[in-house]
């Protein structure tokens, strides 16, 4: 959720460990090499857009076959959007929050059982681009913590660290993004880089009271962190969520891309690329699982969240076979999208409302699974090709002089 995920920036496929990501045991019989530094990943170019990419006006949705307990779902989900719809900024340039007022006035009272007409009465379809997606998965983990350290919980969860700001003007270049760098100030107020991955697990931030909760498994965490939420079950049941706060700053590498470069995973060896296969790995060959993952020098700061599910980069809950990541320069947020693609899980009515640091470039989506084991399963081995339509109000396709 990440929230934004950069979040997400969480169960996953090679394709989410890229984004982010038998049981005979191989021998290594050297050290690994040495971790090469993440490659910057390469700028998007300033008017990389949905107006820029290309539209073609879509069928009419009615045609699309919509399933009555997919479109609930999402018509539920688009409420929950509608504040920010009508307010929000949408990069993407497609829409403005004028477009949205008349949909979100009668989803406020349209009966659900009646979704489907919903959709097919308020709104039109486009592709962007060539309308060719791809689409993975991520979902809303739980593993062992607790609030308080105890034996056995040794792995710190950290809150937003203070220190962590962004430069002040002039003393840092801006990134690709346009936007400062986030860093720190040294004891001589030089802006320096902030701790790297390595740095916080060496102890960079102990004893600054930062700590929110312990987690017992280090590689459950890192996982964790890739989703950008998830769950903390305490031994006796209690149950804290917790969400994406910030990050300090690295560019996020998928250990998926790094493991499969490697030989290390994939065809010819005993793991599979998909995050059960990863963290088996991670598992196996701890000493060198650990230099693994912090060759990711991103880390994830988390605060508490007291509501009934994680919140998205909308600000608004995401909800299990409803919600969906995309890039919001290609997407608005809070638009409903209809996927049909070789999973057929996947396929039906979202409604975008996260975004994710590897989630990039137009007709890229990430589907939400919610908790527990079937949602990691599905997840995880979520990585489908197909087709993508937006679904904007009606007449947005007449203001952009689409026929």
């Amino acid at each position: 959720m990440p929230g934004s995920r950069s979040r997400r920036l969480a169960a996953l496929s090679l394709a989410i460990a890229l984004r982010a990501c038998g049981r005979l045991i191989p021998q290594v019989a050297a050290p690994l090499p040495p971790v090469a530094p993440p490659a910057v990943p390469a700028p998007v170019p300033a008017a990389a857009s949905a107006l820029f990419a290309g539209l073609k006006a879509g069928p009419e949705v009615a045609a699309l076959g919509l399933r009555q307990a997919d479109a609930e779902g999402a018509l539920a989900s688009f409420r929950e959007s509608c504040p920010r719809l009508l307010t929000r900024k949408d990069t993407s340039g497609l829409t403005q929050g004028s477009d949205w007022r008349d949909a979100c006035t009668a989803a406020a009272k349209w009966p659900t059982n009646e979704a489907p007409r919903f959709f097919a009465t308020w709104f039109e379809s486009v592709r962007v681009g060539d309308g060719m997606a791809r689409v993975t998965g991520y979902y809303e983990p739980e593993i062992a913590g607790v609030r308080t350290r105890q034996a056995g919980f040794d792995v710190p969860v950290y809150g937003l660290p203070p220190d962590l700001v962004r430069a002040r003007e002039g003393e840092a270049p801006r990134n690709e993004a346009g936007l400062l760098p986030l860093g720190r100030y040294d004891s001589d107020g030089r802006f320096v880089p902030y701790h790297d991955r390595a740095a916080i697990e060496g102890g960079a931030l102990m004893g600054k009271g930062l700590e929110i909760a312990w987690a017992a498994d280090r590689i459950e965490f890192f996982f964790l962190q890739i989703q950008g939420s998830g769950r903390l079950r305490a031994p006796d049941g209690t149950m804290m969520r917790i969400g994406f706060a910030g990050q300090n700053g690295y560019p996020y590498t998928g250990i998926g891309t790094l493991m499969r470069d490697r030989g290390l995973v994939g065809p010819g060896t005993p793991y599979a690329t998909s995050m059960q296969g990863l963290m088996q790995y991670l598992r196996d060959h701890p000493e060198e699982g650990r230099a693994i993952m912090q060759a990711n020098q991103s880390f994830v700061f988390f605060r508490e969240l007291n509501g009934d599910a994680p919140v998205g980069a909308l600000g608004v809950p995401v909800r299990a076979r409803s919600s969906a990541a995309a890039d919001p320069d290609f997407v608005p947020l809070g638009a409903p999208v209809f996927l049909d693609v070789e999973h057929p899980e996947a396929d039906g009515l979202w409604i975008v409302q996260d975004t994710g640091g590897a989630i990039r470039g137009a007709n890229r989506f990430d589907s939400f699974w919610g908790a527990g084991e079937e949602a990691r399963r599905i997840a995880g081995g979520m990585n489908s090709q197909g087709t993508a339509l937006i679904l904007l109000p009606k007449g947005t396709l007449a203001r952009l002089n689409l026929p």
